[in-house]
This record gives structure tokens, sequence and C-alpha cells, in this order.
């Protein structure tokens, strides 16, 4: 059996893929406790590497990983040249939005829009769809800061259940795109190895399936709670019963 090596992003990813990847009989020979980079599966059959998120993709593209597991907001503000992108794997689901302090947007001033974030790419794409202009400031973290003292009028960031913003006084203003985990392939690898790489992909779409249908089912017995045990926003609620059909 050929071995395959696994590039995951740190973080909620990591948390999120790993159940899915037991299921399909892959864990972790080491703990994964951030120190090491490279770690085998418990069977030798995959190296796990350990990167950061915007790492994946050139990782999977150049060959140094097989497959990855990315987020899409990752795929489209970097690119995803030379990748195939055969499954969502609908975990660490979020969204990307437009936010920022009660009642400032629109902004009403004759002036483009000063827009902080880190997603540049995706916020350019965005309002140029809109045939808008807007000033882009970069930033790399504490993104709700800038609102607050004046940076920025808005914010592209990731929100998931939105306590953030809540705690620092911000509102969602629009949505700009939905955001989950991709499995994403190197192109020669999947020629190469593409038994082994065919095997797994059709697992984890089988068991991803099967975790999607524990996780609406333990949804619909406590009236739609996500597993995380937080409060479900109302587009969960809606979201159950599709997964279903």
């Amino acid at each position: 059996m050929s071995k395959l090596t696994l590039a995951l992003s740190k973080g909620r990813i990591l948390e999120d893929t790993l159940p899915l990847l037991a299921r399909v009989g892959i864990e972790p020979g080491e703990a994964l406790d951030g120190r090491k980079l490279r770690v085998p599966s418990a069977d030798g059959s995959v190296e796990f590497l350990i990167i950061r998120p915007t790492d994946v993709p050139t990782y999977v593209q150049y060959g140094a990983a097989d497959l990855g597991v990315v987020g899409k907001d990752v795929l489209l503000e970097h690119g995803a040249e030379n990748l195939y992108e055969p499954v969502d794997l609908k975990i660490a689901n979020c969204r990307l939005s437009l936010a920022g302090l009660p009642g400032a947007w629109p902004v009403t001033e004759r002036r483009r829009p000063r827009i902080a974030t880190k997603f540049s790419n995706i916020t350019r794409n965005y309002f140029a769809g809109l045939g808008k202009q807007v000033e882009l400031i970069k930033l790399y973290g504490s993104m709700e800061l800038a609102p607050l003292v004046g940076l920025a009028d808005a914010i592209v960031d990731l929100v998931d259940t939105g306590s953030t913003l809540k705690a620092n006084g911000l509102v969602e203003f629009e949505e700009i795109v939905r955001v989950s985990s991709r499995l994403v392939v190197n192109k020669a690898s999947m020629k190469t190895k593409h038994e082994r790489l065919g095997e797994l992909l059709t697992q984890m779409i089988e068991k991803g399936m099967e975790l999607l249908r524990e996780d609406v089912y333990i949804c619909n017995i406590v009236k739609c709670r996500p597993p995380s045990n937080r409060t479900p926003l109302p587009n969960e609620v809606a979201s159950c019963r599709p997964f279903l059909d």
C-alpha cells in the first residue's frame, strides 16, 4: 500500500478532521501537541504534516503532501492552482462576513469606505462584483478593534457564533461567503497513487455523511443544538433537515 502524506492545518480544522479520519481507520501514532510537525499514523500508512492553514495549498500544490484539508476561505484568498478539490467535508463551518458598529454601514460620506481584513483578495473581488470601490487595510489579527478605534468603517472576517462581534459591540452587515473545510489533492498524486487516494476519498465521503447524519440526529434530539453545545444560529436550525434529504 502506498504511503500518503496528509497536510492538516492547526486549530479547529485539525480538531474537526481527526474524528473523520478515525472513522476511516487513520489515527495519529503520537499526540498532536503542536511540537512535532511530522507525525506518522498509528498504522504507518499516512504521515501527518501539521502546518499553518495558508500553507496547506502550497504543500499540496508542489507535491510535498499528497492531500490536505483546508478552509474554503484559504482557497479563495490564496488560489488553488494545480489542485483537485474533490470533497467538501462540511466541517469547521463558518462564514466570511462584513461587520462593524451598528449603523456604520453603508458609509454615507462621499468617499471610499475603509475595510480592514486579512482577506484582501476575497474582499476586493466581492466589492468589485457589486460595482463598489473600497480602501483595503490589511490586518492579521484583532480585527474587531479596527472599527472601535476609527481605523476602518467595517471589517471582513470569519464569523462562527458571532459572540466575539457581540462582545465588542459589533454586528454583521452582510454575509459574503459560506466557508467549510475542503479536501484538496495534488494532481500528480492523483495519477500515481490513484487507487489508494480513490479508496480514501470514497471512505471519507461515506463516513463524512455518517457523521453529518449523527450530528443532525443529535441536533434534532436537543432541538437543533450543535454538538459543541453552543446555542444554534437560525441558519443552523434551518439546515438540519437538508443534510438528510
